[in-house]
Protein backbone atom coordinates (compact mmCIF):
# COMPACT_ATOMS: atom_id res chain seq x y z
CA UNK A 1 0.00 0.00 0.00
CA UNK A 2 2.74 2.61 0.57
CA UNK A 3 4.06 1.93 -3.22
CA UNK A 4 0.42 3.75 -4.38
CA UNK A 5 0.54 6.47 -5.83
CA UNK A 6 -2.96 7.64 -4.79
CA UNK A 7 -4.44 7.14 -1.53
CA UNK A 8 -7.33 4.99 -1.26
CA UNK A 9 -10.06 3.69 0.61
CA UNK A 10 -7.63 1.31 2.74
CA UNK A 11 -5.66 4.12 3.55
CA UNK A 12 -8.79 6.10 4.83
CA UNK A 13 -10.11 3.07 6.90
CA UNK A 14 -6.71 2.65 8.96
CA UNK A 15 -6.09 6.44 9.17
CA UNK A 16 -9.85 6.39 11.34
CA UNK A 17 -9.17 3.66 13.42
CA UNK A 18 -5.85 4.92 14.53
CA UNK A 19 -7.23 8.34 14.68
CA UNK A 20 -9.97 7.62 16.64
CA UNK A 21 -8.23 4.93 18.92
CA UNK A 22 -6.18 8.43 19.64
CA UNK A 23 -9.11 10.23 20.26
CA UNK A 24 -10.06 7.66 22.68
CA UNK A 25 -6.93 6.71 24.06
CA UNK A 26 -6.29 10.85 24.68
CA UNK A 27 -9.48 11.11 26.48
CA UNK A 28 -9.03 8.32 28.79
CA UNK A 29 -5.81 9.71 29.93
CA UNK A 30 -6.30 12.86 30.71
CA UNK A 31 -10.23 12.95 32.05
CA UNK A 32 -8.85 12.08 35.11
CA UNK A 33 -7.35 15.26 35.50
CA UNK A 34 -11.12 16.95 34.96
CA UNK A 35 -12.16 14.90 37.75
CA UNK A 36 -9.63 15.65 40.60
CA UNK A 37 -11.94 17.23 42.67
CA UNK A 38 -15.29 14.86 43.02
CA UNK A 39 -12.67 11.96 42.93
CA UNK A 40 -11.08 13.52 46.22
CA UNK A 41 -13.75 14.36 48.08
CA UNK A 42 -15.36 10.63 47.35
CA UNK A 43 -12.75 8.45 47.82
CA UNK A 44 -11.52 11.03 50.89
CA UNK A 45 -7.46 11.67 49.11
CA UNK A 46 -5.65 14.96 49.59
CA UNK A 47 -3.76 16.33 46.41
CA UNK A 48 -0.15 14.30 46.64
CA UNK A 49 -2.01 11.12 46.54
CA UNK A 50 -3.84 12.45 43.47
CA UNK A 51 -0.52 13.24 42.04
CA UNK A 52 1.16 10.47 42.52
CA UNK A 53 -1.78 8.43 41.20
CA UNK A 54 -1.73 10.59 37.92
CA UNK A 55 1.64 10.09 38.00
CA UNK A 56 1.77 6.08 38.06
CA UNK A 57 -0.86 6.08 35.33
CA UNK A 58 1.81 8.40 33.26
CA UNK A 59 4.67 5.49 34.04
CA UNK A 60 2.32 2.90 32.77
CA UNK A 61 2.25 4.63 29.36
CA UNK A 62 6.01 3.77 29.22
CA UNK A 63 5.64 0.05 30.27
CA UNK A 64 2.60 -0.43 27.79
CA UNK A 65 4.56 1.34 25.25
CA UNK A 66 7.33 -1.22 25.43
CA UNK A 67 5.03 -4.00 25.69
CA UNK A 68 2.70 -3.54 23.51
CA UNK A 69 5.42 -2.03 20.92
CA UNK A 70 7.53 -5.38 20.88
CA UNK A 71 4.25 -7.18 20.59
CA UNK A 72 3.48 -4.81 17.05
CA UNK A 73 6.20 -6.10 15.91
CA UNK A 74 5.90 -9.76 16.60
CA UNK A 75 2.29 -10.19 15.83
CA UNK A 76 1.11 -7.41 13.66
CA UNK A 77 -0.05 -3.53 14.06
CA UNK A 78 -3.85 -3.96 13.00
CA UNK A 79 -4.41 -6.89 15.85
CA UNK A 80 -2.16 -5.02 18.37
CA UNK A 81 -3.94 -2.00 17.43
CA UNK A 82 -7.39 -3.36 18.38
CA UNK A 83 -5.33 -5.05 21.71
CA UNK A 84 -4.49 -1.54 23.20
CA UNK A 85 -8.01 0.41 22.62
CA UNK A 86 -9.37 -3.02 24.47
CA UNK A 87 -7.26 -2.85 27.48
CA UNK A 88 -7.47 1.49 28.24
CA UNK A 89 -11.11 0.45 28.21
CA UNK A 90 -11.12 -1.83 30.73
CA UNK A 91 -9.28 0.34 32.56
CA UNK A 92 -11.60 3.20 32.04
CA UNK A 93 -14.12 0.80 33.27
CA UNK A 94 -13.21 -0.19 36.08
CA UNK A 95 -12.09 3.16 37.31
CA UNK A 96 -16.15 3.71 38.42
CA UNK A 97 -15.77 1.04 40.50
CA UNK A 98 -12.95 2.42 42.34
CA UNK A 99 -13.62 2.15 46.21
CA UNK A 100 -10.25 3.32 47.85
CA UNK A 101 -6.79 5.07 46.71
CA UNK A 102 -4.88 1.95 46.07
CA UNK A 103 -7.77 0.68 43.97
CA UNK A 104 -7.88 3.52 41.71
CA UNK A 105 -3.99 3.59 41.12
CA UNK A 106 -4.53 -0.04 40.08
CA UNK A 107 -6.90 0.51 37.54
CA UNK A 108 -5.43 3.86 36.61
CA UNK A 109 -1.73 1.69 35.75
CA UNK A 110 -4.69 -0.62 33.43
CA UNK A 111 -5.37 2.03 31.55
CA UNK A 112 -1.99 3.65 31.09
CA UNK A 113 -1.01 0.13 29.55
CA UNK A 114 -3.36 0.72 26.92
CA UNK A 115 -2.53 4.41 26.42
CA UNK A 116 0.99 3.72 26.00
CA UNK A 117 0.76 1.23 23.29
CA UNK A 118 -2.10 2.53 21.13
CA UNK A 119 0.19 5.98 19.70
CA UNK A 120 3.04 3.64 18.30
CA UNK A 121 0.87 0.96 17.27
CA UNK A 122 -0.76 3.31 15.36
CA UNK A 123 1.52 5.61 13.83
CA UNK A 124 3.18 2.67 12.88
CA UNK A 125 0.58 1.29 11.09
CA UNK A 126 -0.02 5.06 9.21
CA UNK A 127 3.60 5.53 8.37
CA UNK A 128 3.96 1.82 6.82
CA UNK A 129 1.09 1.94 4.87
CA UNK A 130 1.35 5.38 3.34
CA UNK A 131 3.15 6.46 -0.09
CA UNK A 132 6.39 7.97 1.38
CA UNK A 133 4.80 11.75 -0.11
CA UNK A 134 1.70 11.40 2.36
CA UNK A 135 3.88 10.15 5.59
CA UNK A 136 4.60 13.05 7.55
CA UNK A 137 1.21 15.18 6.87
CA UNK A 138 -1.13 11.81 8.15
CA UNK A 139 1.09 11.03 10.73
CA UNK A 140 0.52 14.38 12.00
CA UNK A 141 -2.95 14.24 11.24
CA UNK A 142 -3.53 11.46 13.46
CA UNK A 143 -1.80 13.35 16.44
CA UNK A 144 -4.61 15.57 15.93
CA UNK A 145 -6.56 13.29 18.22
CA UNK A 146 -5.06 14.65 21.09
CA UNK A 147 -6.59 17.84 21.09
CA UNK A 148 -9.88 16.48 20.06
CA UNK A 149 -9.76 14.02 22.92
CA UNK A 150 -8.74 16.72 25.70
CA UNK A 151 -11.46 19.12 24.66
CA UNK A 152 -14.25 15.78 25.01
CA UNK A 153 -12.52 15.26 28.46
CA UNK A 154 -12.73 19.29 29.51
CA UNK A 155 -16.42 18.92 28.28
CA UNK A 156 -17.47 15.56 29.65
CA UNK A 157 -15.21 16.48 32.74
CA UNK A 158 -16.10 20.17 33.42
CA UNK A 159 -19.86 20.33 32.38
CA UNK A 160 -21.74 17.30 31.95
CA UNK A 161 -19.35 14.87 35.27
CA UNK A 162 -21.27 17.36 37.62
CA UNK A 163 -24.74 15.94 36.74
CA UNK A 164 -24.19 12.50 36.47
CA UNK A 165 -21.04 11.84 38.46
CA UNK A 166 -17.47 11.05 38.28
CA UNK A 167 -18.32 7.19 38.54
CA UNK A 168 -21.10 6.93 35.81
CA UNK A 169 -19.02 9.28 33.95
CA UNK A 170 -16.28 6.74 33.62
CA UNK A 171 -18.34 3.74 32.56
CA UNK A 172 -20.02 5.76 29.83
CA UNK A 173 -16.32 7.10 28.92
CA UNK A 174 -15.69 3.24 27.25
CA UNK A 175 -18.27 3.18 24.58
CA UNK A 176 -16.55 5.00 22.32
CA UNK A 177 -13.42 3.66 22.40
CA UNK A 178 -15.60 -0.10 22.11
CA UNK A 179 -16.95 0.86 18.71
CA UNK A 180 -13.84 1.75 17.01
CA UNK A 181 -12.72 -1.78 17.92
CA UNK A 182 -15.54 -3.33 16.15
CA UNK A 183 -14.24 -1.65 12.77
CA UNK A 184 -11.17 -4.00 12.98
CA UNK A 185 -12.04 -6.77 10.62
CA UNK A 186 -12.52 -4.24 7.47
CA UNK A 187 -8.74 -3.17 7.61
CA UNK A 188 -5.97 -4.65 5.88
CA UNK A 189 -2.28 -5.26 7.72
CA UNK A 190 0.71 -3.87 7.01
CA UNK A 191 2.39 -4.36 3.56
CA UNK A 192 5.58 -3.82 5.01
CA UNK A 193 5.06 -5.39 7.88
CA UNK A 194 3.43 -9.02 6.33
CA UNK A 195 7.00 -9.15 4.17
CA UNK A 196 9.06 -8.83 6.71
CA UNK A 197 7.58 -11.18 9.36
CA UNK A 198 8.80 -14.45 9.12
CA UNK A 199 12.27 -12.43 9.95
CA UNK A 200 11.12 -11.85 13.70
CA UNK A 201 7.85 -13.38 14.47
CA UNK A 202 9.31 -15.50 16.74
CA UNK A 203 11.22 -13.47 18.58
CA UNK A 204 10.23 -12.68 22.29
CA UNK A 205 9.50 -9.16 23.73
CA UNK A 206 13.07 -9.00 25.14
CA UNK A 207 14.51 -9.41 21.87
CA UNK A 208 12.77 -7.00 20.16
CA UNK A 209 13.71 -4.27 22.89
CA UNK A 210 17.36 -5.45 23.68
CA UNK A 211 17.56 -4.99 19.49
CA UNK A 212 17.28 -1.20 20.41
CA UNK A 213 20.54 -1.23 22.12
CA UNK A 214 22.45 -3.30 19.09
CA UNK A 215 25.37 -1.11 18.34
CA UNK A 216 24.02 0.36 15.08
CA UNK A 217 20.95 1.67 16.92
CA UNK A 218 22.05 2.27 20.41
CA UNK A 219 22.81 6.22 19.70
CA UNK A 220 19.66 6.99 17.26
CA UNK A 221 17.53 5.52 20.08
CA UNK A 222 19.00 7.28 22.96
CA UNK A 223 19.17 10.73 20.88
CA UNK A 224 15.75 9.83 20.16
CA UNK A 225 15.06 9.46 23.48
CA UNK A 226 16.64 12.82 24.62
CA UNK A 227 14.43 14.58 21.92
CA UNK A 228 10.70 12.60 23.16
CA UNK A 229 12.11 13.17 26.95
CA UNK A 230 12.02 17.16 26.36
CA UNK A 231 8.88 17.22 24.38
CA UNK A 232 7.00 15.02 26.75
CA UNK A 233 8.51 17.21 29.69
CA UNK A 234 6.72 20.41 27.78
CA UNK A 235 3.51 18.74 26.88
CA UNK A 236 3.14 17.56 30.50
CA UNK A 237 4.37 20.25 32.75
CA UNK A 238 1.67 22.70 30.69
CA UNK A 239 -0.96 20.54 30.96
CA UNK A 240 -0.95 17.85 33.69
CA UNK A 241 -2.12 20.88 36.29
CA UNK A 242 -3.72 23.30 33.80
CA UNK A 243 -7.25 23.15 34.69
CA UNK A 244 -6.14 23.09 38.17
CA UNK A 245 -3.95 26.45 37.33
CA UNK A 246 -6.53 28.18 35.60
CA UNK A 247 -9.67 27.78 38.30
CA UNK A 248 -7.83 27.78 41.53
CA UNK A 249 -4.68 30.17 41.30
CA UNK A 250 -6.33 32.47 38.21
CA UNK A 251 -9.60 32.41 39.59
CA UNK A 252 -11.44 31.08 36.41
CA UNK A 253 -14.97 29.64 36.54
CA UNK A 254 -15.69 25.91 35.66
CA UNK A 255 -16.68 26.80 32.72
CA UNK A 256 -14.23 29.84 31.37
CA UNK A 257 -11.19 27.46 32.66
CA UNK A 258 -13.02 24.69 30.33
CA UNK A 259 -13.33 27.18 27.68
CA UNK A 260 -9.44 28.42 28.12
CA UNK A 261 -9.00 24.11 27.53
CA UNK A 262 -10.87 24.15 24.40
CA UNK A 263 -9.03 27.41 23.10
CA UNK A 264 -5.76 26.11 23.79
CA UNK A 265 -6.76 22.66 22.23
CA UNK A 266 -8.02 24.13 19.20
CA UNK A 267 -4.54 25.67 19.18
CA UNK A 268 -3.12 22.15 19.20
CA UNK A 269 -5.92 20.82 16.33
CA UNK A 270 -4.27 23.84 13.88
CA UNK A 271 -0.91 23.10 15.14
CA UNK A 272 -0.98 19.14 14.33
CA UNK A 273 -2.90 19.19 10.93
CA UNK A 274 0.25 22.24 9.79
CA UNK A 275 2.97 20.49 10.69
CA UNK A 276 2.59 18.08 8.44
CA UNK A 277 2.72 20.35 5.88
CA UNK A 278 5.83 22.58 6.76
CA UNK A 279 7.76 19.55 7.50
CA UNK A 280 7.06 18.44 4.11
CA UNK A 281 8.09 22.06 2.61
CA UNK A 282 10.57 23.36 4.60
CA UNK A 283 12.11 19.91 6.20
CA UNK A 284 10.97 17.95 10.01
CA UNK A 285 14.03 19.72 11.18
CA UNK A 286 12.87 23.34 11.10
CA UNK A 287 9.70 22.30 11.73
CA UNK A 288 10.19 21.22 15.11
CA UNK A 289 12.10 24.35 15.72
CA UNK A 290 9.57 26.89 14.72
CA UNK A 291 6.76 24.94 16.82
CA UNK A 292 8.32 24.22 19.63
CA UNK A 293 9.83 27.69 20.16
CA UNK A 294 6.68 28.94 19.76
CA UNK A 295 5.04 26.91 22.31
CA UNK A 296 7.71 28.01 24.34
CA UNK A 297 6.51 31.53 24.18
CA UNK A 298 2.98 30.99 24.48
CA UNK A 299 3.89 28.70 27.77
CA UNK A 300 6.15 31.87 29.39
CA UNK A 301 3.25 34.35 28.29
CA UNK A 302 0.21 32.53 29.90
CA UNK A 303 2.24 31.47 33.06
CA UNK A 304 5.25 34.25 34.50
CA UNK A 305 3.52 37.37 32.63
CA UNK A 306 -0.31 36.34 33.07
CA UNK A 307 -0.48 39.71 35.04
CA UNK A 308 0.89 41.69 32.31
CA UNK A 309 -0.80 40.95 29.37
CA UNK A 310 -4.49 40.41 31.40
CA UNK A 311 -4.08 44.20 31.15
CA UNK A 312 -4.85 44.42 27.21
CA UNK A 313 -8.52 42.56 26.99
CA UNK A 314 -8.70 39.20 25.91
CA UNK A 315 -4.92 39.08 24.78
CA UNK A 316 -4.13 35.87 27.20
CA UNK A 317 -6.54 34.18 24.67
CA UNK A 318 -4.06 34.79 21.49
CA UNK A 319 -1.33 33.12 23.78
CA UNK A 320 -3.10 30.50 25.08
CA UNK A 321 -4.01 29.60 21.30
CA UNK A 322 -0.19 30.04 20.63
CA UNK A 323 1.03 27.62 23.19
CA UNK A 324 -1.43 24.64 21.84
CA UNK A 325 -0.25 25.71 18.14
CA UNK A 326 3.34 25.36 19.14
CA UNK A 327 1.91 21.64 20.72
CA UNK A 328 1.69 20.57 16.85
CA UNK A 329 5.65 19.87 16.94
CA UNK A 330 4.19 16.52 18.32
CA UNK A 331 3.09 15.75 15.09
CA UNK A 332 6.31 14.90 13.87
CA UNK A 333 7.43 12.61 16.18
CA UNK A 334 5.58 9.40 14.34
CA UNK A 335 6.78 9.99 11.04
CA UNK A 336 10.59 10.87 12.30
CA UNK A 337 10.73 8.07 14.26
CA UNK A 338 9.33 5.73 11.30
CA UNK A 339 11.66 7.44 9.26
CA UNK A 340 14.75 6.75 11.17
CA UNK A 341 14.35 2.98 12.19
CA UNK A 342 13.80 -0.33 10.17
CA UNK A 343 10.84 -2.47 9.98
CA UNK A 344 11.96 -5.17 12.19
CA UNK A 345 12.44 -2.98 15.39
CA UNK A 346 10.18 -0.22 14.15
CA UNK A 347 7.28 -0.37 16.50
CA UNK A 348 9.23 -1.37 19.49
CA UNK A 349 11.22 1.73 18.66
CA UNK A 350 8.71 4.02 18.29
CA UNK A 351 6.35 2.81 20.92
CA UNK A 352 9.65 2.43 23.25
CA UNK A 353 11.14 6.06 22.57
CA UNK A 354 8.14 7.75 22.93
CA UNK A 355 6.23 6.34 26.08
CA UNK A 356 9.45 5.79 27.90
CA UNK A 357 9.61 9.56 27.69
CA UNK A 358 6.08 10.03 28.62
CA UNK A 359 6.47 7.04 31.99
CA UNK A 360 9.24 9.17 32.74
CA UNK A 361 7.06 12.33 33.66
CA UNK A 362 5.06 10.27 36.70
CA UNK A 363 7.60 12.82 38.58
CA UNK A 364 5.93 15.89 36.38
CA UNK A 365 2.74 16.18 38.86
CA UNK A 366 4.60 15.76 42.39
CA UNK A 367 7.49 18.13 40.90
CA UNK A 368 4.71 20.54 39.92
CA UNK A 369 2.82 20.34 43.57
CA UNK A 370 6.45 20.76 45.75
CA UNK A 371 7.37 24.02 43.79
CA UNK A 372 3.91 25.10 43.77
CA UNK A 373 3.86 24.92 47.94
CA UNK A 374 7.00 27.59 47.58
CA UNK A 375 5.86 29.75 44.80
CA UNK A 376 2.82 29.06 42.55
CA UNK A 377 1.31 26.79 40.15
CA UNK A 378 2.58 29.06 37.33
CA UNK A 379 5.86 28.58 38.49
CA UNK A 380 6.20 24.96 37.71
CA UNK A 381 3.76 24.95 34.87
CA UNK A 382 6.27 27.64 32.92
CA UNK A 383 9.08 25.14 33.60
CA UNK A 384 7.40 23.63 30.40
CA UNK A 385 9.14 26.62 28.40
CA UNK A 386 12.63 25.41 28.93
CA UNK A 387 11.73 22.34 27.96
CA UNK A 388 9.91 23.37 24.78
CA UNK A 389 13.40 25.52 23.82
CA UNK A 390 15.31 22.09 24.39
CA UNK A 391 13.32 20.50 22.08
CA UNK A 392 13.43 22.80 19.14
CA UNK A 393 17.33 22.69 19.48
CA UNK A 394 18.08 18.72 20.16
CA UNK A 395 16.30 18.06 17.00
CA UNK A 396 19.52 19.22 14.55
CA UNK A 397 21.27 16.61 16.23
CA UNK A 398 19.39 14.49 13.69
CA UNK A 399 19.99 13.55 10.06
CA UNK A 400 17.23 15.47 7.71
CA UNK A 401 14.81 12.48 6.77
CA UNK A 402 12.62 14.27 4.92
CA UNK A 403 11.76 11.77 1.82
CA UNK A 404 13.12 8.50 3.53
CA UNK A 405 11.73 5.72 1.30
CA UNK A 406 10.41 2.68 3.62
CA UNK A 407 11.43 -0.43 1.81
CA UNK A 408 9.14 -3.52 2.32
CA UNK A 409 12.49 -5.59 2.94
CA UNK A 410 14.78 -3.62 4.46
Amino acid sequence: MNEETKLNKNHYRIFALSWAGWVFDFYDLVLFTFLVSEIQASLNINAEMLALCLGISLFATGLGGVIFGALGDRFGRKRVLQWTIIVYSIGTLLCAFSWSFYSLVIFRFITGLGVGGEWATGQTYINETFPDKFRAKFGAFMQSGAPVGVILAAIVGGLISPIIGWRMTFLVSILPALAVVSVRKHLNESDVWLQNKDKYAHKSIYHEFKGLFAKEYRKLFLISLILCIFGMSAYWYTYSWLPTYLTQERGLTMVGSTLGIILIQSGDFIGYTTFGFVAEKLGRRPAFTIYAFTMAFGISMITLCWNQITQIHDLIFVFMFLTGFGTGFFGGFGALFSELFPTKIRNTAVGAVFNLARGIQFVTPVIITIVATYFDLGFGIAIAAMFAFLCGVWIWVFPETKGTVLNELD
